[in-house]
């Protein structure tokens, strides 16, 4: 007999959770965590059907509540927030073992990203003339994905891929639509976390081991109670040449985004009655040119609270928009403009900047420009210009709309910058991590606050694993260096990091191949890097590809090795710019399809001690940087990547070859 919904009780639902999650145990340190098969159509449709009561009224807290079904979620890592960092983070702490609930509260992941604000992702080389500093691990991985997948340049797709990709993690489980709004704290350390969604009538109550705040406004940390910073500090705080004489409130503004096409024929433009009349003169330093894809410079609101006045500053802003508009379409300075209409206008401000929390460390001015020294605890990169904009955004309208101050070289981000200094088990990532706000300029980017997700999430996770708190982890060293050296095989960018991991094996071996090009040698593969800078052809292996003559790497060992797993890190053009955009003067040197450094057709073959042959990989259409090729363990004498065909270059290229048993 089926039981009644409202009979389906806590056991049962954790049995559907796990359905969903498809939860694994957490493994040992000395094993690589091999991937769990993505749950089947039918699992995830079982799992997301039977969200149900968790069988009890839970206290007080929900007697105003009769008609929301009560939750019970057990997770490792709680996640708060599902824009690059909290995705990042989630996808990083569950591919390392950890059972993952991510709480969003919009319908889409993405954040300034998504089809809701389209902000194109950038980060440590957009702009800076740094080549090869395009961030690696996941968010490469994500931009691999949408350029190959993409090509319209669409941005519900990158929507879609990232919502894919939660839901087709087994240690995940996703809760769009759904807003943190309590948080229970015991002895300074969060004990469980309550969201809801209304659209469900479902209130969650979640207990995990580590609870991560991505949510850009600080949202989990504010209920914690934890310390948060707001605004400019003085410039006596921290001895930043480029801080303000006095500390304010104020705070970099919101923007809106439009979008606009040609039509073909001419087109009017009739503004709502609301819409700001636009000046020449409020346009000396916000140029107009080409209006495809509008103007990040249409920025309002940064001498408000950018949080509890968001509804003013949508109407400021869809003001703004519309008078450019009109200003464009009639006041007869831009005739070309007869036959564009306006197809899109953003809905969402895109906030820059609230709270940020306090951690261990307060990255500032001075780490950034290295005049401070390298970080022992680094575990991600940044490298953005230090860039500064006027609080009254537009109305600003007698100063530059952006002061930027290009930085010497990347940074290091300190494990220390992503947790709390008072709440032991809260850790954060993306625009509300640990800085001060001139530092906060620089890592605000998404793409850096993607790699501040990674660093995070992999922490999380070993932190659960090991039944540590995140500054318990900074202070064992081992631990420590486990943390970066798992970073670093997830291709995740750490500068002044190099492969030391013990537990590979291509680090014994010797390196033979089909041929190479000058520097590029086939011993490359084992220098512990994985880009090379300004020219250096030192870290990859580089041979020229013919006709029907594939191009072959071989490792090979004195004596057999056992092995279960061989990985791949492939070429896949550092040196250019890679992100989805809407504005036709930065789509140039963009590549929207598979790489063409990048090995496209390949094969891992491994020789036994006996000389014979077993391929294990047979790989058609690859575009991606990073890949892992698990087999049944076997003992062999050497590996031999072969590659017939790239997506366009007349050259094959590696940078990184690992062996593990």
């Amino acid at each position: 007999m089926s039981q009644p919904e409202s009979a389906f009780g806590r056991r049962e639902f954790l049995a559907a959770a796990a359905a969903l999650t498809g939860y694994s145990v957490i493994c040992k340190a000395d094993e690589l965590p091999a991937p769990s098969a993505p749950p089947t159509p039918d699992q995830l449709r079982d799992a997301f059907g039977k969200l149900a009561p968790a069988g009890e009224l839970a206290n007080a807290r929900f007697a105003g509540e009769p008609h929301m079904t009560l939750v019970d979620l057990q997770a490792d890592v709680l996640i708060a927030g599902g824009g690059p960092a909290g995705v990042c983070a989630a996808l990083a702490a569950a591919r390392n073992g950890a059972k993952v609930v991510l709480v969003q509260d919009r319908s889409r992941l993405g954040g300034n990203s998504s089809s809701e604000v389209k902000m194109h992702v950038v980060g440590a080389n957009s702009h800076n003339g740094r080549p090869g500093w395009r961030e690696g691990g996941i968010i490469e991985e994500l931009r691999l994905d949408d350029a190959a997948n993409n090509p319209q340049w669409s941005w519900e797709m990158w929507d879609l891929l990232l919502y894919d990709k939660l839901v087709s993690e087994p240690n995940i489980t996703l809760l769009l639509d759904t807003t943190l709004y309590a948080v229970d704290v015991k002895d300074q350390r969060i004990e469980r976390v309550m969201a809801r969604c209304d659209k469900t009538e479902h209130l969650y109550r979640v207990t995990a081991k580590i609870y991560a705040d991505c949510t850009g406004d600080a949202r989990l940390a504010l209920e914690a109670g934890a310390t948060i910073r707001w605004g400019h500090e003085s410039r006596s705080e921290f001895n930043e040449p480029l801080a303000w004489d006095k500390p304010s409130r104020d705070t970099l503004g919101s923007s809106l985004l439009f979008t606009a096409k040609d039509l073909g024929k001419p087109v009017s433009y009739t503004p709502p009655t609301w819409a700001r009349k636009i000046t020449k003169q409020q346009l000396q330093f916000r140029p107009v040119g080409s209006w495809e894809y509008g103007y990040w410079w249409i920025e309002w609101g940064g001498a408000l609270d950018t949080i509890r006045d968001n509804e003013r500053i949508r109407f400021e802003l869809l003001s703004i928009v519309t008078g450019i508009w009109d200003y464009i379409k009639n006041s007869g300075a831009h005739p070309t403009s007869a036959n564009w209409a306006m197809d899109w206008c953003g809905m969402v401000p895109g906030k820059r900047e609230s709270r940020r929390i306090e951690g261990a460390h307060i990255l500032t001015q001075q780490d950034l420009m290295g005049l401070n020294g390298d970080f022992e605890d680094a575990v991600a990169i940044g490298g953005w210009g230090l860039d500064e904009h006027p609080p009254g955004g537009f109305d600003d309208t007698d100063k530059r709309p952006f002061v930027s101050i290009r930085l010497p070289e990347v940074y290091n981000i300190p494990l220390r910058a992503l947790y709390s200094k008072d709440i032991s088990n809260l850790m954060m990532a993306g625009r509300n991590a640990s800085c001060s706000h001139v530092a906060f300029t620089s890592t605000r980017v998404m793409a850096t606050c993607a790699v501040m997700g990674q660093g995070m999430g992999t922490a999380a996770a070993l932190c659960a694993r090991y039944q540590l708190a995140p500054s318990g982890l900074y202070q064992d060293k081992p631990k420590l260096s486990e943390l970066q050296q798992t970073l670093l095989r997830d291709d995740q960018s750490i500068k002044n990091r190099k492969n030391q991991d013990p537990l590979d094996l291509a680090r014994t071996a010797k390196v033979t191949a089909s041929g190479a090009w000058e520097t590029s040698r086939p011993e490359n593969v084992l220098t512990g890097e994985t880009r090379n800078l300004s020219g250096d052809l030192t870290h990859r292996w580089l041979a020229p590809l013919s006709e029907g003559e594939p191009a072959w790497l071989e490792l090979s060992w004195d004596k057999p090795q056992k092995l279960r797993m061989v990985q791949l890190v492939f070429d896949t053009g550092f040196h250019r710019e890679l992100t989805l955009t809407s504005a036709a003067s930065h789509q140039k040197g963009i590549v929207r399809s598979p790489q063409p450094e990048t090995a496209r057709d390949y094969q891992v073959i491994l020789r036994a001690p006996d000389d014979s042959l077993h391929p294990v990989a047979n790989i058609q259409g690859n575009h991606q940087r990073l890949r892992r090729h698990y087999f049944d363990p076997q003992e062999v004498s050497a590996v031999r990547i072969q590659i017939s065909t790239t997506n366009g270059s007349d050259t094959a290229r590696i940078y990184e070859v690992r062996c593990y048993s």
